[in-house]
């Protein structure tokens, strides 16, 4: 496996996986290098089915390993939203503001000791139709009352993993990649490649 090409075109994962899949045998590409590629929607009922469904997509149009991402911040009081549908929360297409905006909304007034949630990361590593390999990542912390820090993507200025006082947005690169859900997850599969080798 001399080649791992990533199946998003979400640039602030692209940056985490270039940066956490150093050092392995294999270059790593994203998709700006095959702009013709089409992901499929995500469409699945878990983050299993769509991890696994980008990869499949990118693995059949390139013929090389596709490494497909599905993640998402679950928050306990909204029963585990918004989950799944992260990206979309405030609608198709909405901006990382708006959908911070959206989730401070559902949570207005609640106290802090209501406001446990983790990101969760599932990877699907797909090297043939029959060759799939899933791997998770979960970081728990909680969710604040306002976006702290200009780093990062995503929900990163409104969560705190467990153990810190600053929030991902606030936290160094660095110290991130240590503590994310995206960093644990590639941590398994770096264990996976490294023992089947």
């Amino acid at each position: 496996m001399d080649l791992i090409v990533l199946a998003t075109r979400n640039e602030g994962k692209v940056r985490e996986f270039l940066t956490l899949l150093q050092g392995l045998d294999a270059r790593v590409e994203s998709l700006r290098a095959y702009p013709d590629v089409i992901l499929p929607p995500e469409t699945g009922s878990t983050y299993q089915e769509n991890s696994i469904a980008k990869a499949r997509a990118v693995h059949a149009a390139l013929g090389a390993p596709a490494l497909g991402d599905d993640s998402g911040l679950e928050v306990d009081a909204l029963a585990g939203a918004p989950g799944l549908h992260s990206a979309r929360f405030a609608g198709p297409g909405a901006s990382d503001d708006a959908n911070n905006e959206k989730l401070l909304f559902e949570l207005r007034g609640l106290a802090p000791g209501l406001r446990a949630g983790r990101f969760r990361c599932v990877l699907a590593l797909v090297r043939g139709p029959e060759d799939v390999t899933l791997v998770e990542g979960v970081c728990e912390g909680r969710i604040l009352d306002a976006p702290r820090g200009a780093g990062g993507f995503g929900y990163d200025p409104l969560f705190v993993p467990d153990g810190e006082t600053l929030t991902f947005a606030e936290l160094t690169p660095d110290r991130k990649l240590v503590l994310s859900h995206r960093a644990r997850a590639v941590a398994s599969l770096r264990e996976i490649l490294t023992t089947r080798r």
